[in-house]
């Protein structure tokens, strides 16, 4: 089973949730961490991230807060979760500086395993967050944000 990093999972909540606030609005660390009981340590490191790489604009000060820096449409799902993670070494044969497996050279699993995982990326490229916003109002009333 493919398995997304914490870091990578608490980003895409940040897009969701900021994605969800009503155009004119912004969120904070502090709602995003209550929201999801997620230390806002960890949400600091991933807003800061996100911020970094143009998903969301950050503001400080006393009227600032976070919000989407791009439409929904335009924030893809895949290219999220590649920017998010930083390595795909689903074996150790996936990692040429630490691999030891004596058989890496003949084996098939290698290639079925990177071939799952290109599959599995090209699925996250066919979603936007727009479409992972299709149920806003149900969202909103999850997170409380009405």
């Amino acid at each position: 089973m493919m398995r997304l990093k914490k870091y990578t999972d608490y980003a895409l909540r940040v897009l969701i949730l900021t994605g969800s606030k009503q155009s004119d609005q912004q969120t904070s660390i502090k709602e995003i961490a209550d929201s999801f009981s997620i230390s806002t340590e960890h949400v600091r490191k991933v807003v800061f991230q996100l911020n970094k790489l143009g998903f969301i604009k950050t503001t400080r000060g006393r009227n600032g807060g976070i919000r989407l820096a791009q439409d929904p449409r335009e924030i893809n799902v895949g290219n999220v979760v590649r920017l998010m993670e930083n390595d795909f070494v689903l074996l150790e044969c996936f990692d040429k500086d630490t691999n030891h497996c004596i058989i890496t050279p003949s084996c098939k699993l290698k290639h079925a395993l990177n071939k799952a995982l290109q599959a599995f990326l090209q699925v996250l490229d066919d979603y936007t967050l727009e479409d992972l916003l299709a149920n806003k109002e149900e969202l909103r009333s999850l997170i409380n944000l009405d």
